[in-house]
């Protein structure tokens, strides 16, 4: 048993950060590649897609709410040597997750298109948000129940399995992308169509891989009877942790549909760009988020093993690594990014409209490092409405009200929006750093001695 624990608590931040920012790293490569794809078929079927992409991912963040508590507690679990009570949550974690999955699934194939429609898509836009909702949506429960399992080898420190799985499903969509777009081997064009479809084919070899996994990694066989008899205690304790925990998040998503529909305001041309800056930006928080990830793991571990000063100078440590790489990585970013937008498009006007805002992203991307790594830590040890509170309060009072403001009301178009969600993640960062330093673990404990 101590030998178990030893090695939970002893793991390196290298062994776990480096197969998370390979998944990673190919996890954002398929919205990427796809968009860059898409962009070759239509730019209105690139603009759809990226709108239908933020409903989805709301899905995806109400998913996250019970996979970010498992892998903090198990994780607290593990590092306090009680692994059978870390298994009783990776159970209970499957089975509310399904259910929560397919409540979410019926929701979005009865109502996608009225999400759709809060947008204010023009009507060249609206038919390819429309579709990539509804055939991609079907399977959103699968998602859901992969993201459980996923936080469950991820706690028990199998990265690297969760690496492999993502290859393959990457492998997966962007041959399904190519066969869809390109018309290669003779085959029909069926663009947005073809790409949705090849997401929910990826997504049934997910779950069918993890459900392997976790049966060959932790000999932890899981049966129908988990779907219904899941310890409602767990639940309680895992939505304590998750919902606060992902609460910021899913304001950060309803903020950024407020947001988009500003960016509607200025047309499809900078709607277009927006979608392709994002997936360029991705590059800048990779590695960002793959040590957060890595840190939050460790955190928790030292938390539930009350190696607090461990804890306090590995957050520290992290921080300092995650914004000198991503201040580096946008600078280059932006040196070359000409070249870079016109991977995606031949447009003039798109290409005007996004330089400027590949600039901005030099300044903002320290602070979301900032944000992104100690907001993370601060989870793993327990103090879950902080995030929240002060998530809330930025995003709406900062990123929203500016944005609108400086892009429509100022006139600095996407630009402006840019500007408002760097001054957001410089906030929400230079909060988070001063509840770090104050070490909250002292006030704030998860695991009660009685668990």
């Amino acid at each position: 048993m101590t030998e178990t624990t030893n090695k939970y608590q002893e793991q390196t931040l290298f062994s776990i950060t480096w197969p998370l920012f390979i998944e990673i790293t190919l996890h954002m490569s398929i919205g990427i590649i796809a968009t860059l794809i898409l962009s070759h078929y239509s730019d209105q079927a690139v603009a759809g897609v990226g709108v239908a992409n933020q409903i989805l991912n709301i899905a995806i963040l109400v998913f996250n709410i019970t996979s970010i508590g498992a892998t903090i507690l198990i994780g607290q679990n593990l590092g306090a040597n009680r692994l059978d009570r870390a298994r009783q949550l990776s159970r209970s974690a499957f089975g509310f997750n399904f259910w929560v999955g397919i409540i979410i699934t019926i929701g979005i194939l009865l109502f996608g298109d009225v999400f759709l429609s809060f947008y204010g898509l023009e009507d060249d836009v609206f038919p390819y948000a429309s579709t990539f909702v509804k055939i991609t949506g079907i399977s959103l429960f699968l998602e859901a129940v992969s993201l459980a399992l996923s936080a469950v080898l991820r706690s028990h420190g199998y990265t690297k399995d969760a690496m492999i799985v993502t290859v393959i499903m990457n492998f997966i969509s962007i041959t399904g992308n190519i066969l869809s777009v390109t018309g290669i081997f003779g085959l029909p064009v069926t663009g947005v169509v073809g790409v949705s479809w090849s997401i929910v084919i990826a997504r049934i070899f997910v779950i069918c891989a993890f459900i392997f996994l976790v049966y060959r990694r932790l000999t932890l066989k899981l049966y129908i009877k988990d779907l219904v008899n899941f310890d409602k205690t767990d639940i309680q304790q895992l939505l304590a942790i998750g919902l606060p925990s992902a609460g910021e998040n899913l304001s950060y998503q309803f903020s950024q549909i407020v947001i988009t529909s500003f960016v509607a305001l200025l047309g499809s041309g900078a709607l277009a760009a927006r979608v392709y800056i994002l997936n360029i930006s991705m590059v800048c928080f990779l590695f960002t988020t793959a040590i957060a990830q890595g840190t939050q793991l460790l955190v928790a571990r030292y938390i539930g093993g009350k190696q607090y000063d461990r804890a306090l100078h590995r957050g520290i440590k992290t921080l300092k690594i995650s914004m000198f790489v991503s201040l580096a990585t946008s600078l280059v970013i932006a040196l070359i990014g000409k070249p870079l937008l016109e991977l995606f498009t031949n447009d003039p006007e798109i290409i005007a409209i996004g330089l400027p805002v590949l600039w901005a992203i030099v300044f903002i991307e320290p602070g979301r490092a900032m944000n992104i790594v100690l907001m993370g830590s601060l989870k793993s040890a327990g103090d879950v409405r902080f995030p929240v509170i002060i998530g809330v309060i930025s995003m709406w009072g900062v990123a929203v009200l500016f944005s609108y403001f400086l892009g429509i009301v100022f006139g600095l178009g996407l630009l402006g929006v840019w500007i408002a969600q760097g001054l957001d993640e410089w906030v929400r960062g230079i909060f988070a750093y001063k509840r770090w330093l104050s070490k909250p673990w002292t006030r704030k404990e998860v695991i009660a001695k009685n668990i």
